[in-house]
């Protein structure tokens, strides 16, 4: 199926590794001109190597997406290079994994800038130049744990999971008039080189044998790529009246019945 992405502009947060750098790819692959950005020079120059060898054009930007003056500078620099944005990929956030009655306030305000704030931000810069341009796509990458209770020692992570997806829905009714469309992708236990899945299963392989018998139905972990295909649809045409969903990317692990 051609996506019809082939020359379209993306910027995708956090795409030096992982589930971003995974994003990223499938874009790129699309035929997508690519602006991508993560805290780490190093890692992000690996993850632009690759990326050059799939398709269109790609710009990078080393920058922490928590700054707030980081957002305005990511839509600056995608305009300046290709003239237009019509993709946001949010994909950055993180996790403090404590009791609540142990969490501070510098750890909610850390996580919150992360996981919800950055996101805020980076789409106040983009839609006035989508708008521009007669609309475009935002896709946010939210948890399982933000449709259901992840369990002890999320309160943090489930709080702005689920406050990602109920901005995501209120965006996409705001902005439906204007052409913008506005979803979030749920993933489940998604394991990559590096990623705390992946460090767990090294740790305790015979304890996370049990996790997937317990947990995972298809009998293993999901990976970063069959996030990012989802991602790459609902960012394309061809998920024209898909606006103010929240799809869950998970093997069935999760318990929501919505």
């Amino acid at each position: 199926m051609d996506l019809k992405l082939d020359g379209k502009v993306a910027i995708v947060t956090g795409a030096s590794r992982g589930i971003g750098k995974a994003i990223a790819s499938s874009l790129a692959a699309e035929g997508c001109n690519l602006l991508v950005c993560a805290r780490g020079e190093e890692g992000l120059a690996e993850a632009v190597q690759e990326l050059k060898g799939l398709g269109g054009k790609v710009e990078s930007m080393v920058l922490d997406v928590t700054e707030p003056s980081a957002p305005e500078k990511l839509a600056k620099h995608a305009k300046e290079a290709f003239g237009r944005i019509d993709v946001l990929v949010g994909n950055v956030g993180g996790n403090r994994r404590k009791p609540l009655v142990d969490t501070t306030d510098e750890d909610w305000n850390d996580i919150i800038q992360l996981n919800l704030m950055s996101h805020i931000r980076c789409s106040r810069e983009v839609v006035p130049v989508m708008k521009e341009n007669g609309g475009g796509a935002i896709v946010f990458i939210s948890s399982i744990f933000g449709r259901e209770a992840g369990g002890p020692g999320l309160s943090i992570y489930n709080t702005t999971k689920s406050a990602l997806i109920s901005m995501a829905k209120i965006m996409a009714i705001e902005l439906a008039a204007e052409g913008v469309r506005v979803n979030t992708v749920a993933p489940g236990s998604i394991r990559f080189p590096g990623g705390s899945w992946d460090r767990r299963v090294n740790a305790d392989p015979e304890g996370m044998k049990v996790f997937i018998e317990q947990n995972l139905p298809l009998g293993r972990f999901g990976r970063a790529d069959e996030v990012a295909d989802v991602v790459a649809f609902l960012a394309s045409e061809r998920a024209s009246l898909i606006t103010g969903a929240c799809i869950t990317v998970d093997g069935s692990q999760s318990h929501s019945l919505i």
